[in-house]
Order: structure tokens, then C-alpha cells, then sequence
């Protein structure tokens, strides 16, 4: 009779790891490797010294230019040419980089959107916000650059098979409470190394509640928690959203056995749990909204790979409708994809955000991480809806970055401080 096993294992084992006791080492066939332009360079450089001429299936190899296109200078400029000749020469079709494809964006929302993610993948990326795939049932994690050139050459790398954490929530979510709150309620348990190298699992009657948009959240920031990996069990919402997308391919959510051995349960109810907050310079440093009321904000971020999505663009705008970014505080928002961005477009959203001052940008993970459009100097404080604040995550080193939630960031925008959304829509 067989072992019971958690969504990882059971994962794991469909792509070709015999042992997947919690700790054994393995060798894993993956559904697809992704590289972008910044880690993807090393990646490059360390798959011309494998020897390999060709990698091993170009229709299950993703690249994208996200990080610094259009190139903000040279540097930047060379290292996106480096991956648009690789994918030429190596024939990948799946290569996206803004301006010369119309669907562009941030590797993490446009591989769904492209439904090139299904329950049971197992995915592998040169970025550690890979884990963002959990949101559909699959297991995503990001890995080094040479276990990135390997699994291109190869199509398999090894994998030590994580344990896991069961993560029930409970009870209902209020106003204004969203998926990044629910992930920060996490980190608020477990601190940034609570859950390392664990596949943590999300459940509970809120999380069968949630969109897509939301669980992409969730999943985002397991690795802040120190996690492989996050997933939510694959459900109708979830089939729903990549039935559209995926063409013929069969769609078989991975579920965990009753009786899975799961190294902890934690609970986590959500019955008055007001907007939360990340203070920096770490993700783990939670608090209620309310505990840091107040504080002057320079710069609103409303994008990147873990809320940039359609979802979250509404929620800002019924912050802004009617009213104006604050005197002293500028507003710049990142829709996630191309795709993203004309649904906003189609539904007056960023009609609204520029008539109320803010400044809209074509997708990239570009200010997030300091690279560039949105970058924040000395002394100056930012609401994010980002997925770290690390010391000088997103400029100078004396700037601080709070991350929160898309109703956070607005009312932060229109009244210039840290606040309560309560307080703006009642």
C-alpha cells in the first residue's frame, strides 16, 4: 500500500523522483525551465561550459526580458541582446520582451496567462519568486544560475524533496483584506526562516474563496517565509481561469492524501484581522495597518510580479476614483502584463489613475528589485505592493519600504500617509 503524500510529493513523484521520503535527494524531470535576462546570463555562460550545443526542448524553455526592458543603458541593453540571440539560436518560441511581443510582462503572470502552467507541473526558474506557479496547483521554485544551465541542457536537475506545511486558514476575511494579507499573516507566524526549504501548503474555507489574482499572491511570497515552494490545491476557480488557455491540454489537479504526513499544521484565523503590513527592512515584520498610522509617504508602488494583476489595479482605483494622489506623494502603478494592461485599459482603470495624478508604466519587475522606473532616494518612504523590502531593496539604503496590499497602497496615495482603507471608503 502507498505512503500517504503531500501535493510536493505526490509532484515530485509523477516527475520521475523515486524517493520522496522528506530529505531524500532525487533527480526530477521538469514540465519547463525559465530564465530571464539577469540571472539568465550567468545561466548562459554556465550552460556554454556544459559542453551542451542544444537545449534539450525548446518548447518547454521560457525566456524573458523583464528586469531592465526596454534596457535602461548599455549594461542592460547587452544582457537582454545576450538572451534574444540565445532564444534565436536555440529557436524558443516562448520569448517575451516588451515592445516586440504583444504579450509581454513579468515572467510570473504572463507563463499562466500563456497557459503554458497546469496543476501538477513541476517548474524550475532562474528567479525565486517561482513559487508563484503554486497558485495553479503546480510546483514552481527558482533555483541558481548552473542548476538553471543544467536543466536547460538536460531538462532534469536534482531536487532534495522538501517537507511540508499544512497552512489552514480559518473564519472570514474583512473589508479590504486581501491574498497579500493572508501571506503576511503567515510571515507573521513563521518570520522569514520559519519555513524553510518546506513546500508549504494553503488551505481552508478563505483560500477556496479567493481569485486567481489572489492565490498568485499567496504563492509569490512563500519564499519570503524561507519556503521551496507554495501551492494551493488546484479547484473549479482554478480550472476555470486555464481552461481558456491551455488548448486541449488535460487538466488534473494534484491533491494531497487525507492522511498526509505534514511536518506542521498551523492555523491561522482570520475572524478581525484588519489590512496588514510589512514593516522594513523585512518581510516578516508584520503589523496591523493601524500600528504604523500616520507615517508621511514619498512614493505608492502598485505592480510587480506578486500584485500587479487586474484584481489589484481595481482595488486601487476605488481609492482613486473621485479623488487625487496627495500633495507631497507621487503614485506610479506597473501593470503586471500587457494582457493586464489593456484589460485596465478596456475598463477606464488607468483613465482614473492618471486623472487622479498617478503615472502608469508598461510592465516590468523593474523598480521592485532597484533597477530602474521607480527607484526611491534618501530618506524616503514607500507603500509597495512588492514582495520585499530589504535595506536598499528599492534604492537608496536609507529608504524605507513598507509592502502591502493594492486598498493600502491607494488610500496611502490619496491622503499621503499610512492609513486604514476604512477610513477613505467607510
Amino acid at each position: 500500500m502507498a505512503e500517504p503524500r503531500t501535493i510536493a510529493q505526490k509532484i515530485l513523484a509523477a516527475h520521475g523522483v523515486e524517493d520522496v521520503t522528506p530529505g531524500a535527494f532525487g533527480l526530477a524531470d521538469v514540465a519547463l525551465v525559465m530564465a530571464n535576462e539577469v540571472s539568465g546570463s550567468v545561466a548562459l555562460t554556465e550552460f556554454e561550459r556544459t559542453g551542451a550545443e542544444r537545449v534539450f526542448d525548446p518548447d518547454r524553455v521560457a525566456l524573458f526580458a523583464d528586469h531592465f526592458a526596454p534596457a535602461k543603458d548599455v549594461r542592460s541593453a547587452e544582457l537582454v541582446g545576450r538572451l534574444r540571440r540565445f532564444a534565436r539560436d536555440q529557436g524558443i518560441e516562448h520569448y517575451w520582451e516588451a515592445g516586440s511581443t504583444a504579450n509581454a510582462g513579468i515572467e510570473h503572470t504572463v507563463l499562466p496567462e500563456e497557459g503554458l502552467i497546469a496543476p501538477g507541473d513541476f517548474i524550475v526558474g532562474g528567479d525565486s519568486h517561482t513559487c508563484t506557479y503554486g497558485a495553479f496547483g503546480a510546483l514552481g521554485t527558482g533555483m541558481g544560475s548552473t542548476d538553471i544551465a543544467v536543466a536547460l541542457a538536460l531538462g532534469q536537475t536534482w531536487v532534495r524533496v522538501p517537507q511540508s506545511i499544512r497552512v489552514e486558514y480559518r473564519g472570514s476575511c474583512g473589508a479590504y483584506v486581501t491574498g497579500k494579507d493572508l501571506i503576511l499573516a503567515y510571515l507573521a507566524h513563521s518570520g522569514v526562516s520559519g519555513a524553510t526549504y518546506a513546500a508549504l501548503e494553503f488551505a481552508g474555507p478563505p483560500i477556496d474563496r479567493t481569485s486567481v489574482d489572489e492565490r498568485m499572491a499567496l504563492c509569490n511570497m512563500a519564499v519570503e517565509a524561507g519556503a521551496k515552494t507554495g501551492i494551493v490545491a488546484a479547484d473549479e476557480t482554478t480550472l476555470e481561469w486555464l481552461a481558456p488557455k491551455v488548448g486541449d491540454r488535460a487538466l488534473e489537479p494534484v491533491l494531497p492524501d487525507d492522511d498526509a504526513v505534514y511536518e506542521q499544521r498551523v492555523e491561522i484565523g482570520l475572524d478581525g484581522m484588519p489590512p496588514l503590513v510589512a514593516r522594513p527592512p523585512s518581510p516578516g515584520d508584520v503589523a496591523p495597518v493601524g500600528d504604523v498610522a500616520g507615517a508621511h509617504v514619498d512614493q505608492v508602488y502598485v505592480g510587480n510580479c506578486s500584485n500587479g494583476t487586474i484584481t489589484d489595479l481595481r482595488q486601487l482605483c476605488r481609492l482613486l476614483e473621485g479623488r487625487s494622489v496627495a500633495r507631497g506623494t507621487r503614485l506610479i502603478v506597473v501593470p503586471a502584463s500587457q494582457r493586464v494592461y489593456r484589460q485596465a485599459l478596456t475598463e477606464g482603470l488607468l483613465e482614473t489613475i492618471v486623472a487622479a495624478g498617478g503615472a502608469v508604466s508598461m510592465p516590468t519587475c523593474g523598480a521592485c528589485f532597484g533597477g530602474h522606473m521607480g527607484i526611491i532616494a534618501a530618506g524616503e518612504t514607500a507603500v509597495a505592493t512588492t514582495n520585499r523590502n530589504f535595506r536598499g531593496r528599492m534604492g537608496h539604503p536609507d529608504s524605507q519600504v513598507f509592502l502591502a496590499n493594492a486598498y493600502v497602497a491607494g488610500a496611502a496615495a490619496v491622503t499621503g500617509e499610512l492609513c486604514d482603507p476604512a477610513e477613505v471608503l467607510g
